[in-house]
């Protein structure tokens, strides 16, 4: 982890965390244990030695790196687990570890059942092969035999919906069509372990729609599945669990929401900046991270009767208040916030840097009062609101501050027509004889 980097760990959870969902993973009989397991590449000098490392004779390498680091946990059955981390954290290598494709330096895995699995885009597929073709060698990888799988083949063709290209070779294929023919093969009979790396975000929206469709499908039958990407709606919306590597090392594991959030700090990762977790009274767990030379003092949201509020009516007005202190002298100072769901998914979120209202040449000591107006236009439900303080457009530049369930609240439908959904906005319906 980047030295500069200091984490409060007081009241942070998610190390022990790591260490309570081994154990309770571990009541269940687990489909998958990670044990302990390293990877390292090593530099012997000459290949002469490195071949004969292979045989058991120990020579001291030259150079040594590793990649992964005592990775440890378990998985249990129908459990969805989702692994995210910045580029060059270790997930791919982990997840070519726990399929079989690459051996551990140290350490052990252990799976119960079947897996599928799409990692690299197009991995195990011939380019001079057609997608049919493809389709039975990656099935026969597998472990399915030839009328196993000219049984499904046909569900294959329709699933993957490439048309004419199907019995064309691969060499022909976009990204896109790779990714839809690989999905469609990988997961033509349900497994009992399902792994999908970043290849799943290649491709239009509409086939990604379908594929996370198929996913939940198996989530509901049982299926356990190992998520990795960066897209913290798919994490948040599929996964009951989080885990996050970094440098090769797991430094959370826990709640997708908490983990998610401590991710997002660390991404905005700057000099002298701290990242504290804090666990709030209603058990939910607040990540606050930055630099500190702005912070909110204080958050409200009032009805239109000035009265601060908790519960809020479907497409009441609202005001969010926002008291702002300057700790050092600052050149620009951009207030951003978004509304959460329970997810922990952002519903909205804007910042005034994007309204053209940037503050300028702050001085230490300044309190600033923002105002926000708006109607509460969402769905029945609990709500966050998360504040971020930086410097230009986003928080990646210079964070001051970025604070997550900086206030929660609840929206109830108090005289609206009874509706579904995540948003509101009542439509006026005619109906005509013709």
């Amino acid at each position: 982890m980047n030295s500069k980097l200091k984490i409060d760990q007081r009241e942070c959870p998610g190390v022990q965390n790591s260490e309570l969902n081994i154990q309770n993973s571990k009541l269940i009989s687990p489909v998958l244990e990670i044990s302990n397991i390293g990877k390292a590449y090593r530099n012997y000098g000459s290949e002469l030695w490195r071949i004969l490392s292979w045989f058991g004779l120990r020579f001291k390498p030259v150079h040594e790196t590793w990649t992964l680091q005592n990775i440890s946990f378990n998985i249990a059955p129908g459990e969805a687990i989702g692994v995210v981390g910045q580029n060059g954290a270790g997930k791919s290598t982990l997840l070519k570890i726990i399929t079989g494709t690459l051996k551990p330096s140290t350490g052990s895995v252990t799976v119960h059942g079947k897996i599928a699995a799409i990692l690299e885009l197009g991995m195990g597929f011939h380019p001079d092969l057609t997608g049919r073709q493809n389709a039975y060698h990656s099935a026969g990888l597998m472990g399915y035999t030839s009328a196993q799988i000219d049984a499904v083949i046909d569900q294959i063709e329709a699933f993957a919906e490439v048309g004419e290209y199907f019995d064309q070779p691969v060499r022909t294929y976009s990204s896109g069509m790779q990714m839809r023919v690989a999905f469609a093969t990988v997961t033509a009979y349900r497994p009992e372990i399902l792994i999908v790396d970043e290849a799943m975000s290649v491709g239009d929206a509409y086939f990604q729609h379908k594929s996370f469709d198929r996913i939940r499908q198996f989530q509901s039958a049982g299926t356990t599945l190992l998520l990795v990407s960066h897209d913290r709606g798919a994490i948040q919306a599929i996964c009951d669990r989080a885990i996050l590597l970094e440098q090769g090392k797991v430094i959370r594991d826990g709640e997708p929401e908490e983990v998610m959030d401590f991710y997002n700090a660390l991404i905005a990762d700057k000099e002298n900046s701290k990242i504290e977790q804090v666990t709030l009274d209603n058990g939910r767990v607040q990540t606050i991270s930055g630099t500190g030379e702005a912070k909110v003092e204080d958050i409200g949201l009032y009805n239109d009767k000035g009265e601060k509020v908790e519960f809020v009516g479907v497409g009441d007005p609202v005001e969010l208040r926002v008291k702002v202190k300057i700790y050092q002298d600052i050149p620009l100072l951009v207030l951003g916030y978004g509304i959460k769901d329970r997810l922990g998914q952002v519903m909205y979120g804007t910042n005034t840097w994007l309204m053209k209202q940037v503050l300028e040449d702050l001085k230490a000591g300044n309190l600033y009062n923002f105002i926000i107006t708006f109607p509460i236009n969402i769905g029945v439900g609990n709500y966050s609101i998360q504040t971020a303080l930086h410097k230009h457009d986003t928080h990646l530049s210079v964070n001051y501050e970025w604070k997550d369930l900086a206030l929660v609240f609840n929206v109830v439908n108090i005289d609206k027509t009874a509706f579904v959904g995540s948003t509101w906005h009542e439509p006026k319906i005619e109906v005509k004889l013709i």
